[in-house]
């Protein structure tokens, strides 16, 4: 919610149209936390429902979020020449 909350006031904040990289938070880490918080949320109802529909469903989520996080980080790369270079897309650390 935190990062949601941060993508919405960037909108309101930015007096044109033009793009700004998310900072503060877990945007100092990768590229879409709120991506990344779909995904643990609905890790976390697999586990808890310990059902196939439910690990289905994480699955699902992970694989449609993951490359559509990989997207938004080498659209940001293109787009601006001082994007952190050490920030993933959507694992901290890992990917």
């Amino acid at each position: 919610m935190t990062s949601d909350n941060k993508l919405i006031h960037l909108r309101k904040k930015r007096a044109s149209d033009s793009y700004q990289i998310p900072c503060g938070g877990l945007f100092e880490k990768i590229s879409c936390p709120d991506l990344f918080g779909e995904i643990v949320e609905w890790g976390g109802y697999a586990l808890l429902c310990w059902s196939l529909p439910a690990l289905s469903f994480f699955v699902w989520t992970f694989c449609n979020l993951v490359p559509r996080a990989l997207s938004h980080q080498k659209w940001y790369k293109v787009h601006f020449a001082d994007y952190p270079a050490g920030r993933k897309a959507v694992i901290p650390y890992i990917l």
